[in-house]
């Protein structure tokens, strides 16, 4: 091998060696980058977090209950949207998102008080409202059957005469 051959060799091998290096680099630096949490990944569930942060009493956490909302609450937090550091459009889907579900429901009982973002009472549910509230948690439930069902049924062998290709 002559001399410019081997120039030639260690050449390519120093560029090889950095290449691998930088590979190296990002790899290490992939894994040392923190993790993204599901609440950065999920407008809604960023804007609770932040909500549960900043007006505990209106929105606990779990285990705690739900409480039920003033009416207008939405209106109220928008007034604090500078300090929650979120949009108007997360804020809204935040409030819709934790106001719907069997845990919010299950307190929406008649002249339950409804509290406002420090956790004062600021008017009670109506009859209409709790009765409301039933039937959405009933539906819930049901589709929440009628879902695992059909995973449960999804996840099952195929019946015995069934030929498989």
């Amino acid at each position: 091998m002559g001399f410019e051959q081997l120039a030639v060799l260690r050449d390519r091998l120093r560029a090889e060696k950095e290449q691998a290096k930088a590979e190296s680099a990002k790899h290490h630096q992939r894994k040392s980058s923190p993790q993204v949490k599901p609440r950065d990944q999920d407008p809604a569930v960023e804007a609770i977090w932040r909500l549960q942060k900043h007006f505990p009493l209106a929105f606990p956490v779990n285990p705690h209950p739900k409480v039920p909302l003033k009416e207008g609450i939405l209106k109220d937090a928008e007034q604090h949207l500078q300090l929650l550091g979120i949009t108007s459009e997360q804020l809204k889907l935040g409030i819709a998102t934790w106001c719907r579900g069997i845990r919010y429901w299950a307190s929406m009982v008649e002249n339950a008080p409804r509290l406002d973002l420090n956790g004062q009472v600021a008017g009670t549910v109506t009859s209409a409202q709790a009765s409301y509230a039933k039937q959405q948690a009933s539906r819930q439930r049901a589709l929440d059957r009628r879902n695992r069902a059909k995973v449960e049924t999804a996840g099952a062998a195929p019946a015995p005469d069934t030929v498989v290709k």
